[in-house]
């Protein structure tokens, strides 16, 4: 003899209350036979509800056994139940527990898509079904646009969806009309009469009277267990194989697009909790890329001052340092040193100077001036721009001609009705009558725009003519670029040491200042970003909380999904994609808002631009996608793991 389809030995369910616990069922044995159509009734509080939940595997026993087909589900781990709910139960609800976000068409279809079928054989079945208990025309409708009659035959079809078994259907004509419930019961006996198991539970003994069996409940216990004098013929009913089969890897990639497209939905449902959500993060983005920006573009702008002032460049001075009182009197720096440095290999240009400061004057115009002798080679050393005319050359040195170089601050000051005549024009140099040849671009005399008068004439003219003096201001040495700028140092020293024999100079290594500065630079960026970095951090926090509260908002909708089969990995992908979501959209806002600060940066005629990263956006939105995943786990992992039963009772 086979065994009965459900079997429950001494099934007792108890709750909390209080210190103590309630007993809602105590010590109920049922079986019930596949193809059976029956009725459990009972009053309020009786325990029908506690006894449908554990007969559709939404709850299970405090103690004793629940057996289905022989198998034992005591031992059935979350999705093993869900496995049986999704393949072999349909419920059917007295408040149609359909989700309002999905068409009615969507709301058919849930069930299959956990079950793991197709697109297009979902979408055939789900329009058959609809079809079959005259929904076609409201298909795509959504429940707040149908009747009470017509949303719980969309809840019928749903139950149907998978061919289940058992349909178990809780008060399903609790909540409408005479003429809707004689049409629901209608469809229930149809069902019954294609062989399936029909179990209802309901109050209402005329409803009851349905049944081929009748089950009386009263304070958890079966005080009545009767069959109807007229039974209802039923074709032979199939047999139930309880499965607990995986679906495959399409299945799977359906259930993240059902996933995703529900997380689109439940974000435009509540669309400005969803902006207040993302805010955070939006700022937090916005605010890391931008500090990024600025620091690269700062950077550049320091870089592009020092190359300006003179690249891989060392400047030797004579004394102990900038501050040596006696620097003065020390002669033994002198253009010699500069010829036998030129000579090494590692040396790109190199020249004395020698500076001071004259009144320089042009017709009736006169100006303090910086006067710079310079070599031949100083305009390579100091990458100095040429706007107009030419440079002296060596020969120029060799002889002290009296020509020199202005800068465009000098042009402008001496020659402002007609900057163009400047070339060839004679100005004088303290006493001493100069034949403007060239006009160079304004040199930096720090990090920022100069504004100094300065002027470049052969430093032997300037020895000569203006100081009356052999020594040197200093040597420029510009090292090449393959040349290490310590190891170019040292061997500067060692020559200098060897040809003084002492060490009676210091040198100025221009490529610490770069990297110090640029250190600095660094140092603030990451400063700021680590506040930016906060930002994000709050902003993470707030999209747990936004989920912690959407999860206890979509009680019910968690409740639904799990009673139509969801596995605990369904609804943790769902709340984890909409928390991804939520901080992905926010992150690619945040770099469009960083690109439209930047945009306005420029129009401010800032001193430097933005320089933006194209990795630097890439990581701030991994960045944004990890703090969905980190700070959206918890939520969805709390939604995932609800007991079914409670969240549709508290729906």
């Amino acid at each position: 003899m086979s065994s009965p389809l459900i079997r429950l030995e001494s099934v007792r369910r108890e709750f909390p209350s209080g210190e103590g616990t309630i007993a809602a069922l105590k010590s109920v044995d049922l079986s019930i036979e596949r193809g059976e159509m029956v009725a459990i009734i009972g009053a309020s509080g009786s325990g029908k509800s506690t006894l449908m939940n554990i007969l559709g595997c939404l709850d299970r026993p405090t103690s004793g056994t629940y057996r289905i087909s022989g198998t034992a589900t005591g031992a059935l781990g979350p999705d093993d139940l869900a496995a049986l709910r999704r393949t072999h139960f349909g419920f059917i609800f007295q408040r149609y527990n359909l989700l309002a976000e999905l068409t009615a068409a969507g709301n058919v279809e849930m069930p299959a898509i956990y079950a793991g079928q197709s697109n297009a054989e979902r979408r055939e079945k789900a329009a058959a079904l609809l079809t079959r208990l005259g929904m076609a025309d409201r298909a795509g409708h959504r429940p707040g646009q149908l009747s009470g009659g017509q949303q719980q035959r969309v809840s019928i079809a749903r139950a149907l969806i998978n061919d289940a078994d058992v349909i178990l259907a809780d008060e399903p004509t609790g909540a409408l009309d005479s003429k809707s419930s004689a049409e629901v019961l209608s469809i229930l006996h149809e069902l019954h009469r294609e062989g399936r198991t029909v179990i209802i539970v309901t109050h209402d003994p005329e409803v009851a009277a349905q049944a081929e069996r009748i089950v009386e409940l009263s304070d958890g216990e079966i005080v009545s267990d009767r069959q109807t004098v007229e039974t209802s013929e039923s074709v032979a009913a199939p047999d139930f194989a309880p499965s607990f089969s995986q679906p495959g890897w399409r299945a799977g990639i359906d259930r993240f697009f059902e996933a995703f497209a529900m997380a689109l939905l439940a974000m435009r449902a509540h669309k400005l909790r969803t902006l207040l959500t993302m805010l955070g993060i939006v700022i937090g983005i916005a605010s890391v890329v931008c500090v990024l920006a600025l620091g690269q573009g700062s950077s550049e702008r320091v870089l592009s001052d020092i190359r300006r002032l003179g690249t891989n460049t060392l400047e030797i001075f004579p004394g102990k340092s900038f501050g040596d009182v006696r620097s003065g009197r020390i002669e033994t720096l002198v253009a010699a040193d500069a010829d036998a440095l030129a000579r090494r290999d590692f040396v790109a240009a190199v020249t004395p100077t020698v500076a001071t400061s004259k009144t320089t004057r042009h017709g009736a115009i006169e100006a303090t001036s910086q006067v710079n002798g310079v070599g031949a080679q100083y305009f390579a050393a100091k990458a100095t721009e040429l706007a107009e005319g030419s440079l002296f050359g060596l020969e120029s040195i060799r002889r002290m001609e009296q020509v020199v170089v202005i800068d465009v601050n000098t042009r402008a000051t001496l020659f402002p009705d007609d900057p163009g005549a400047a070339i060839g024009s004679v100005i004088f140099v303290g006493q001493v009558p100069c034949r403007v040849i060239g006009v160079v671009e304004a040199r930096q005399s720090g990090f920022g725009g100069s504004q100094n008068l300065t002027l470049y004439l052969p430093y032997t003219t300037v020895q000569a003519r203006i100081l009356g003096s052999p020594t040197l201001r200093s040597i420029i040495l510009r090292v090449t670029d393959e040349t290490d700028m310590e190891i170019a140092k040292q061997a500067v020293t060692d020559l200098l040491k060897a040809r003084h024999g002492t060490e009676d100079f210091f040198i100025l290594n221009t490529d610490e200042i770069r990297k110090t500065i640029t250190s600095t630079t660094r140092t603030m960026t990451l400063l700021i970003s680590a506040i930016a970095l906060i930002s994000l951090a709050v902003g993470g926090i707030g999209v747990m909380n936004i989920m912690l509260v959407s999860v206890s908002e979509r009680i019910g909708e968690i409740g639904v999904r799990m009673a139509v089969g969801a596995r605990r990995g369904d609804i943790l992908q769902q709340f984890l994609i909409e928390a991804v979501l939520v901080c992905l959209l926010s992150g690619v806002l945040g770099i469009l808002a960083a690109l439209a600060f930047g945009l306005i940066f420029s129009l401010l005629n800032s001193s430097f631009p933005l320089i933006y990263s194209v990795s630097a956006m890439g990581a701030a939105v991994l960045c944004a996608s990890m703090i969905g995943i980190v700070f959206g786990y918890l939520p969805a992992r709390n939604a995932s793991r609800l007991d079914p039963s409670v969240v549709l009772s508290g729906n």
